[in-house]
């Protein structure tokens, strides 16, 4: 499949037809357990649903196809994916160079479950080349970032970050889920391995959790296998099965995603109850260029600073009614959130913490001007 388009891929990918029947969808195997022919024989490599499933294998094969990977492996959800690379690839005494502005839940894992185990972190700001190589250790092993950043819209540089890595002997990690590899392929800009919460844009309909490992190269393969196996957070048949259908329409999605997004930063830079308008696509965010270069398109996340200040961006991320209060991201339906104390609660008072006077929209594929009519209205009832 190599050979053809991202939205081609997106749909034939680990698809093939089921070859009993000639149903176009493959099957889900909803199953625990498959008989073997003797004691340890396997077929086609299966016994038990924690170690391998035909329905999680197919999704692994598209995962691994969407970033140009040599394999991927899904998870039950973002962070048992990113908890399961990090304890494959990490060992006690170890160093890891974290963006300063990434998802809180990634932040918690490092800094409160992993600590204990003998993993230091430093947070520094990615755009930054000498504060990267001012934090470089001997004993670092992995720079993690997000690019896009969450919830700021910071843009890395992933090809520079990836030749500073390299030549101190580390790997980069970049966190996939804002842009999607419908608009970005880290692999392929020099990053090692990519992780998702697959659970947003790739399953994309706000029903189903999971996450997944996309690796560049087979070096960190078995590891990684071996920790899913081990401990056993694997994504169900059923979620396999819903996230390749959701995978199917990624690129028509987020193509819609990125138009209403764009319109709606535009929008938002003109009026003065924002202060600042988070969002790549304008051409007055510091990381324009760099995200024009190694993205094919914006994305559907932006995130407004209130001019009048927490209180006002409470107030705004209670007053819309298409936009709905509530947590995540990439689904088709728009959603707002106030992150300090929703997604990024866990770091307040850290290097990560998140200005008071923020609120974070996911922008959906509804009509766009229904969704500019919705912000306007907020707006006025936080005014009144």
């Amino acid at each position: 499949m190599s050979e053809h388009s991202f939205a081609t891929r997106a749909i034939h990918a680990g698809q093939a037809p089921d070859p009993l029947t000639g149903a176009i969808i493959p099957p889900i195997y909803q199953v625990s357990t498959h008989v073997q022919d003797g004691i340890g024989g396997f077929r086609d490599g299966y016994e038990y649903n924690r170690a391998g499933n035909p329905t999680r294998s197919s999704l692994e094969t598209q995962l691994a196809a969407l970033e140009g990977g040599s394999a991927a492996l899904s998870f039950a959800s973002g962070l048992a994916a990113e908890d399961a690379l990090l304890r494959g690839i990490l060992k006690p005494g170890d160093h890891v160079v974290l963006g300063n502005d990434v998802y809180g839940g990634t932040y918690r894992l490092l800094t409160r479950v992993l600590a204990p185990w003998g993993i230091d972190t430093t947070v520094v700001a990615l755009e930054d080349v000498e504060a990267i190589r001012a934090a470089l250790r001997p004993e670092t092993r992995i720079i993690w970032l997000e690019t896009p950043s969450n919830p700021l819209l910071k843009i890395v540089d992933i090809a520079t970050v990836a030749e500073v890595a390299h030549a101190a002997g580390a790997l980069v990690v970049v966190d996939n889920t804002f842009a999607s590899p419908a608009l970005q392929q880290p692999l392929a800009l020099g990053a090692d391995l990519v992780v998702h919460s697959t659970t947003k844009y790739l399953g994309g309909h706000s029903d189903v959790l999971g996450g997944a490992v996309v690796f560049g190269d087979d070096r960190f393969y078995d590891q990684v296998k071996f920790q899913q196996f081990a401990v056993g957070a694997v994504s169900a048949p059923l979620d396999a099965w819903l996230t390749t259908r959701g995978i199917k329409t990624l690129a028509v999605r987020v193509r819609q995603h990125s138009e209403n997004a764009q319109a709606i930063a535009e929008w938002a830079a003109g009026r003065p109850e924002f202060e600042t308008v988070f969002y790549p696509g304008l051409a007055s965010h510091p990381g324009h260029e760099i995200a024009a270069r190694q993205m094919s398109g914006f994305g559907g996340m932006l995130s407004l600073a209130l001019t009048s200040g927490p209180d006002a961006a409470r107030a705004f991320a209670e007053s819309t009614s298409v936009f709905q209060l509530a947590e995540s991201l990439g689904g088709v339906e728009s959603l707002i959130g106030y992150p300090p104390d929703m997604t990024h609660a866990s770091v307040r008072g850290t290097a990560l913490a998140v200005p008071e006077n923020i609120i974070r929209l996911s922008v959906g594929i509804e009509d766009v001007r229904d969704l500019i009519a919705d912000l306007e209205q907020g707006l006025e009832r936080v005014a009144r």
